[in-house]
């Protein structure tokens, strides 16, 4: 999904067209005395868009990530942050659905569940949830962090606005036996370090919120919420970078 930012893909002579909402999701695995893993995986090589190229779990929001029911919510501040230069409609089940996508994406490619396993009473989640409901895990959003926001460049055929969060893997309520998601979209998912990561076939995006979340860990290692997020676009051709 990453992929779909990376700045050195050329651009075309497409007509404007509005970024699509969009959340990626950043797994880290951070056991004691070894270095950071984060769960990545690699498109297939029949895929049209980014064949072959390692990528982190995520995608487009759908209409019905919005409507999930019985969520925990974001931490505050992440909220407020996500919240930032947001333009119409700016309200919370959308501020929400960034991450639910970033979580539904992570079970149908990479067969990972974030959340919390509840009771045995059935649970009622929503189109795209029914594998959580099936095994009473409620998506969880206030453990999930905002490292990162990209919108893709203009004049490409596709364009998002993505929404970048990591969390720990304590967080996992559980997975799929094989390692892979119902999709099929992602191959040879694997926990990688930071270095073993950027020596893959990255996106340029990928690789720069590599760099940033990097950089955040060695100063922020417990990924504070009011550590201020990095922001990526363009203005009148101009690469820009702000702080969220």
């Amino acid at each position: 999904m990453a992929g779909q930012f990376a700045r050195d893909e050329k651009a075309g002579n497409y007509p404007y067209i509005r970024p699509k909402d969009a959340g990626t999701l950043l797994i880290l695995d951070q056991a004691a005395g070894a270095p950071v893993r984060v769960l990545m995986g690699r498109r297939h090589m029949k895929h049209a868009f980014m064949p072959g190229k390692f990528v982190f779990p995520g995608g487009r929001v759908d209409a019905s990530d919005s409507r999930i029911k019985g969520v925990r919510p974001y931490h505050p501040v992440v909220e407020h942050k996500l919240a930032k230069d947001l333009k119409s409609p700016k309200s919370a089940a959308r501020i929400r659905a960034f991450a639910l996508a970033a979580i539904r994406e992570t079970y149908e490619e990479a067969g990972v569940f974030l959340g919390q396993r509840g009771g045995q009473t059935p649970l009622t989640l929503g189109s795209g949830f029914e594998a959580f409901a099936e095994r009473h895990i409620l998506p969880d959003l206030e453990p999930l962090r905002f490292v990162g926001r990209a919108i893709t460049p203009p004049k490409r055929p596709r364009r998002f606005d993505a929404r970048f969060f990591a969390v720990f893997a304590d967080a996992i309520a559980d997975q799929l036996p094989d390692g892979r998601g119902p999709s099929g979209e992602l191959e040879d998912c694997a926990w990688l370090t930071l270095e073993e990561a950027r020596g893959k076939d990255i996106p340029l995006i990928t690789k720069t919120i590599l760099k940033d979340l990097e950089d955040r860990l060695a100063a922020d290692p417990s990924l504070s919420p009011d550590t201020p997020v990095p922001f990526y676009y363009f203005r009148k051709d101009d690469f820009r970078r702000d702080l969220l």
